[in-house]
């Protein structure tokens, strides 16, 4: 008894104080966000995005030695010279909104995860698989969609060998503290030809190929693009800070 008239007494005080206030003390007007007009269409950049490649040239580019990239630009697509090594962006990104689309080549004799295969490695740790799964078995946690080695994605939502393949990539960097103690592991969500194949991923680690992924504190890094060997194209590439 004494318990419920102790909750009555203190809901007839909330109630009394909640009727006191107005609805303006619980509105605020500053900061205002900054104003963003999106694209033309649902791929194109917004006002403030980076433009990491538009299909003229590989200027937002080096090679992993800090180098000019040796990838070929034709016909407005950015595509993979096979033993050229990877190329990474000059800027360096921690939390970002990342597009990218990219269309595999013709199969040849390939198979597996020799068949149109690359990365979109963020922050040169954390790779989202790109991959030619148009009638390729693979393991599922290598397949286009995954985070790789350590997530299959949550749909197979690529379309077929020859067509554009559109990425939309919500990436939140791991946090660090003190000694390089991990403070928040990085998180991701992508998003493949309209959809969602990885939800709010909470990642373990970086993405080797052989071994378990571990945590390594490091601060905001490049993007990368991997060669792996075929020649996959890549067009419309941009990225948001957040």
């Amino acid at each position: 008894m004494k318990r419920f008239t102790l909750l009555t007494i203190v809901a007839i005080i909330a109630t009394g104080l909640f009727a006191q206030m107005s609805p303006e003390q619980t509105e605020w007007y500053t900061p205002k966000p900054p104003k963003v007009t999106p694209g033309a269409d649902k791929n194109q950049p917004p006002s403030d995005a980076i433009i990491l490649f538009n299909g003229t040239d590989l200027s937002m580019w080096q090679s992993e030695k800090g180098e000019a990239p040796k990838w070929k630009v034709v016909n407005g697509e950015m595509v993979v010279v096979p033993g050229t090594g990877s190329i990474t962006t000059k800027k360096y990104f921690g939390d970002c909104q990342l597009h990218v689309e990219f269309k595999s080549p013709a199969p040849e004799n390939y198979t597996g995860q020799n068949r149109g295969n690359s990365g979109i490695i963020i922050q040169t740790k954390y790779e989202v698989q790109v991959l030619d799964i148009d009638n390729n078995e693979t393991y599922v946690n290598g397949m286009t969609g995954s985070i790789y080695k350590q997530q299959a994605p949550l749909a197979n939502a690529y379309t077929k060998n020859g067509e554009w393949q559109v990425y939309d990539i919500y990436w939140k960097a791991p946090k660090f503290g003190t000694g390089g103690k991990l403070e928040c592991p990085a998180m991701i969500t992508v998003v493949l030809n309209g959809i969602m194949v990885q939800n709010n991923y909470i990642l373990k680690g970086h993405t080797p190929y052989v071994g378990f992924p571990e945590y390594n504190a490091h601060g905001r890094l490049p993007l990368l693009l991997q060669d792996h060997g075929t020649e996959v194209a890549f067009r419309n590439i941009w990225i948001r800070d957040l």
